[in-house]
């Protein structure tokens, strides 16, 4: 298996406790961490071509991901 870049254990290392505290009691943060799980892992499948994808598409999906990166960056601050 291939090492997946971006994951949220690598992006908030030192945050790992807080990650899964927020994940057990808030919805909301659940939702966006399995969204963003979805699509870093939809994304490395792109980029290593197990699932090809346009130019267009890629950046698209690399646009959410970030956006997703954000808004749990933002709940993690608040926790």
């Amino acid at each position: 298996m291939t090492h997946v870049p971006h994951e949220l254990a690598e992006e908030f290392p030192h945050m790992q406790q807080e990650i899964s505290d927020l994940k057990a009691r808030d919805g909301h943060f659940a939702k966006l961490f399995d969204e963003y799980h979805t699509l870093n892992r939809a994304i490395h499948r792109a980029e290593t071509n197990v699932e090809p994808t346009d130019d267009f598409h890629m950046l698209e999906m690399r646009k959410k991901r970030l956006q997703l990166k954000d808004e749990i960056a933002a709940c993690l601050t608040l926790a």
